[in-house]
């Protein structure tokens, strides 16, 4: 019979085991341990290359359909309308992934976007109806493949319960913020250089070859709930109620307060675009958009990459009630410069400012959604919130657009702030739903399994 120090250090080893196997450990959670994950390189490499596509898909569609129309306008009406089917359809796919793996989603869900990207381009250079432009553009953007949010649901199967979640859902915020630098240049240089229809046509390429040698990676994905169910089944657990339930994530009262924090900040990124053109446009010095609109994306990364690297004391719900006021306030600041007078050194500077403000709160809302769901419902989870700042991009462009045309360039900015200060309420009113002990008893009444919850301060 062994002793007790003996077991304790059988138990000691067990662990540390388990801690390198998943990336745990007791070392300062960072972005070197989180790359030496176990398995981690076999999903980020295609990822990265499968994700491109979400950046460039909108702005395609914009430049072939300005070409064969000559309107910016509905080029834009038909580009709105696949960002919007998108947002709202994509995360169907997200819980098909969740119930039956995300291969056996992913496969056919790229060569289905290959063939409604063809048919929206062969309408467009045919000269047909605009109706069936706008027809056209729902499958197209229905079916685009929502692989960010896959990328993050793998970090989440090997990292649950480690303080490198943070890490992960700040290394996918920079990762996510380069693919829409790196996405829209690539679409604007083939769709400019080469022809009106390229961009659209790689922007289906590489969602095909990305999205098939991502889906190749099946010994990263988290197991499907369907074999969760099974394995409870055999083991007499209570995995087939956690597991198996269709129960839709949006059930979780947690994930609906967090889709409207993350509508709030895609109304920032699509106000700040347009209304970024107008202001330079209405100085006359249209030259310098891409320079504000970089300041803006480059104080979201750095401030992503210094989030990721902190080890916090607080949790997320702390930090993400102290940060979204932070947003609004700097939102504020830019929408009352703006209106004051046209200068672009000091926007440009409260714009760096809004975007330092944005990356803590899209990490943490990321980071905390894993502790609100259960197991069987984060991919679509996941897919709900890339979707909700998709839709608040694609209204935020639209309100801000129609705000410039009609109030002036300045009067744009103040979209930006109604989204963020419309969502500080939701967040303020329901911030209890934010506990996952909160979530558990009401989502536990209500027929979706999850975690066991956990007593909070």
């Amino acid at each position: 019979m062994e002793s007790p120090a003996t077991e304790t250090n059988h138990a000691q080893t067990d662990e540390a085991r388990e801690n390198r196997r998943s990336g745990r450990s007791s070392q300062r959670p960072g972005y070197g341990q989180l790359l030496r994950t176990e398995g981690a390189w076999s999903f980020l490499l295609p990822g990265f290359l499968a994700r491109q596509p979400y950046a460039m898909l909108t702005i395609s569609i914009v430049l072939l359909v300005q070409h064969t129309t000559g309107s910016f306008g509905l080029a834009g009406a038909v580009s709105a309308t696949a960002g919007i089917s998108m947002a709202l359809i994509a995360p169907q796919s997200g819980r098909l992934a969740d119930r039956f793996g995300q291969g056996a989603v992913l496969v056919p869900q790229v060569f289905l976007h290959v063939l409604t990207v063809a048919a929206l381009i062969a309408a467009a250079l045919l000269g047909a109806p605009l109706w069936v432009l706008f027809v056209a553009a729902v499958p197209a953007g229905a079916t685009a493949p929502q692989i960010s949010p896959m990328v993050r649901a793998r970090w989440a199967a090997r990292l649950q319960g480690s303080p490198l979640m943070n890490t992960a859902a700040a290394f996918e915020s920079v990762t996510d913020e380069f693919t829409f630098v790196v996405g829209p240049v690539l679409a604007t240089a083939l769709c400019t250089g080469v022809h009106p229809a390229a961009g659209l046509a790689a922007e289906a390429g590489v969602s095909l070859v990305g999205g098939l040698v991502f889906a190749a990676q099946r010994r990263t994905q988290p197991a499907p709930a369907r074999t969760r169910a099974g394995a409870g089944e055999r083991t007499g657990t209570d995995a087939p109620q956690a597991a198996g339930r269709s129960t839709s994530a949006l059930a979780v009262p947690g994930a609906r307060v967090l889709v409207a924090a993350l509508l709030g900040i895609g109304m920032v990124f699509g106000g700040m675009q347009v209304s970024l053109t107008a202001f330079t446009e209405s100085i006359g010095q249209p030259g310098i958009n891409g320079v504000m609109y970089g300041v803006f994306a480059a104080g979201n990364m750095l401030a992503a990459v210094v989030v990721g690297a902190i080890r916090w004391k607080r949790g997320p719900q702390t930090r993400l009630l102290t940060a979204y006021p932070a947003l609004v306030a700097a939102a504020a600041l830019v929408a009352l410069t703006a209106q004051l007078g046209p200068w672009a050194v000091l926007l440009g500077a409260l714009g760096a400012l809004t975007g330092l403000c944005v990356a803590p709160c899209m990490i943490t809302c990321f980071t905390l959604i894993e502790t609100l769901v259960p197991a069987g419902a984060r991919t679509e989870a996941l897919t709900w919130l890339t979707g909700a700042v998709a839709l608040g991009q694609a209204t935020g462009s639209t309100v801000a657009g129609q705000l410039a045309d009609h109030s002036g360039a300045g009067s744009g900015f103040l979209t930006p702030l109604a989204g963020t200060g419309l969502a500080l309420l939701v967040l303020l009113s329901f911030k209890k739903a934010l506990h996952p002990a909160h979530n558990g008893r009401l989502v536990a009444a209500r027929g979706l399994g999850h975690r066991t919850s956990v007593p909070v301060d």
